[in-house]
């Protein structure tokens, strides 16, 4: 990866690759309970928008997870994903992420040949990488794509940090290291640094770096495109930025700032209008509000701010004081 190669505000870096996460972030708001129209419309959207991958939802353990207690989309079976793309005779790209531990990786990740996916991407906080590397090394053997994805950085110190890339620059299984923002903490400059250190790592054992910003401190755009200023170049976004509390970095906004001819920004307008405003109407929530500010602020997990706003409460300085107090 040549980070030199950063392009310019009328130009576009031929490398850089968007990645569709409403499915799977946005499902941590409704539970994945969306129907085959929404993904259907959503996937085609991305096709004719020259999205680069989407990502179809988390392939999680049946025998952790009540499977009544969610949509498909949290169990990502290969049936559902088929029923929505058929063979995927198409240049986009599918996904589903794994997670350390709350996945059944050797028995539910098949082998490539016999799936319509082709990445597999595994979440993991800093103490669990050398297990994301097992998982990520056996996804690789199957035949897939792969990436390791380390939440929660904002609260790793450097040393463990380096320490954590280390091991992951030195597995021929990954193929991409995400820079994950969990708790939408993270200001550019912070970024910025963290960008270049990655990009380093990865360029140094041929790998890629990915992006995924939370909007806590309505950044994840900023953020994101002071990553791939730094020569990471593979963007997560969704579409309305729907995904767990105040969301993530818009794809309409991602569309509309890159200038690769490729990218289609029409067709993620007209599913908005179709489908984004029903959601809203129908009272599912996500987005910027002052408790995601102050958990952003506060480098807290969003769980306290989402208890807040599901009570209905608005006393926000009684509730700052609360998170003062946790930290």
């Amino acid at each position: 990866m040549d980070t030199t190669n950063n392009g310019t505000l009328v130009s576009y870096r031929p490398d850089i690759m968007v990645m569709d996460c409403t499915l799977r972030d946005g499902g941590l708001v409704n539970n994945f309970y969306f129907t085959d129209e929404f993904v259907k419309d959503l996937y085609k959207a991305n096709v004719k928008a020259g999205v680069d991958y989407m990502e179809f939802g988390y392939k999680a353990s049946k025998e952790i997870f009540n499977v009544g207690d969610f949509g498909k989309w949290k169990f990502c079976d290969e049936e559902a994903i088929r029923g929505i793309v058929g063979e995927n005779n198409t240049d986009l790209k599918i996904s589903v992420m794994t997670d350390v531990g709350r996945t059944d990786f050797k028995k539910d990740i098949i082998d490539r040949k016999d799936s319509v996916i082709d990445l597999v991407r595994t979440a993991c906080y800093i103490h669990q990488i050398p297990a994301a590397i097992e998982m990520a090394e056996d996804a690789k053997q199957k035949g897939y794509e792969t990436s390791i994805n380390i939440m929660a950085v904002s609260k790793v110190n450097d040393e463990d940090l380096d320490n954590g890339l280390e091991l992951i620059a030195k597995s021929g299984g990954v193929d991409t290291i995400y820079l994950v923002d969990s708790f939408g903490s993270f200001y550019p400059e912070q970024i910025e640094r963290l960008a270049e250190k990655y990009t380093a790592i990865a360029k140094a054992s041929g790998k890629n770096v990915g992006i995924h910003s939370h909007n806590n401190q309505q950044l994840a755009f900023a953020n994101t495109i002071t990553a791939m200023k730094q020569g990471v170049s593979i963007l997560d976004a969704t579409v309305s930025g729907m995904g767990r509390g105040a969301g993530n970095c818009f794809l309409e906004s991602l569309l509309g700032f890159l200038r690769n001819p490729k990218y289609n920004l029409v067709p993620i307008m007209d599913f908005v209008e179709k489908h984004i405003l029903k959601l809203k109407d129908d009272g599912v929530v996500w987005g910027y509000d002052i408790p995601y500010l102050l958990t952003g602020i506060l480098n807290s997990h969003p769980s306290t701010a989402i208890k807040f706003l599901k009570e209905k409460r608005t006393d926000y300085s009684k509730l700052y004081q609360e998170l003062l107090d946790i930290e």
